[in-house]
């Protein structure tokens, strides 16, 4: 049998992930908001040959910001500074389909594959809570169904974006004078349910072509949306059994077949 390889990655969560642990004697809870804190996260998650960091992110703050505060800075801007003080570690960013436009998104996300050297990553997320929804306009969030569609249209759009401009469209020829070659960057021209995005990105291929696709969805919908699109899944169970039935039924669903 080939010998296998495990995949590490850390979870960096303000200053632990106990609610409490902000309390303890040696912690400083106003490293939540210090980029220094997070960049030494993962310089030492680097040195200890982890693979990626992953930020998660809320748009609200909730009833547990008398106790603790767990999503303060926002990622792609955190990782962005983590970037260059790393070399090797991935990036991984958790970002609402719900709350942000693909443009926008593609153009950041490839904005930090650009600035890492080809290390960005995306946890894929829709957002779940009505503090959230409230924040952008609305008295509730949407019905988990319709979030899902909404977020396979943005991650759809997404792709086509990373893919609006070819492989050697970015040819920055001095003696021509050709900077970029025209007929190698393609307008996406889409219109479909939710959104409508004429050009293309702003910015060359980044040296991904698209940064690494997370989701950590368990339900029905969720664990088919993994099975489509995700590069790795993010989920958490109690026990050994459960966590196999888990990744079987997930690999089924991206096979087509049982599990």
């Amino acid at each position: 049998m080939a010998p296998r390889q495990m995949h590490l990655n850390a979870f960096l969560l303000g200053v632990g992930h106990h609610e409490a642990a902000w309390r303890l004697p040696a912690s400083d809870p106003a490293a939540v908001t210090d980029a220094a804190h997070y960049r030494h996260l993962a310089q030492v998650a680097e040195q200890g040959t982890f693979d990626s960091v992953f930020l998660a992110d809320k748009l609200s703050t909730g009833h547990a910001i008398r106790h603790n505060a767990v999503s303060v800075l926002e990622p792609t801007v955190l990782l962005g500074n983590i970037a260059a003080a790393t070399d090797r570690i991935g990036l991984i960013a958790t970002v609402s389909t719900s709350f942000n436009e693909p443009y926008n998104l593609a153009r950041r996300l490839s904005s930090l594959d650009h600035i890492s050297a080809g290390r960005a990553g995306w946890n894929i997320v829709t957002s779940y809570t009505d503090d959230e929804a409230r924040n952008f306009g609305a008295d509730t969030i949407e019905p988990h169904d319709l979030r899902y569609r909404r977020a396979r249209e943005f991650v759809d759009l997404a792709r086509a974006l990373w893919d609006s401009w070819e492989d050697d469209a970015f040819v920055h020829d001095k003696p021509s004078g050709v900077f970029a070659e025209p007929a190698a960057v393609h307008d996406v021209k889409h219109q479909a349910e939710f959104y409508e995005v004429s050009g293309a990105l702003t910015l060359p291929r980044s040296p991904q072509g698209h940064p690494l696709l997370v989701q950590a969805g368990a339900s029905e919908a969720g664990r088919d949306f993994a099975a489509q699109y995700a590069d790795a899944v993010f989920t958490a169970h109690q026990y050994l059994p459960d966590a196999r039935a888990f990744y079987r039924d997930v690999k089924a669903r991206r096979c087509g077949g049982p599990a």
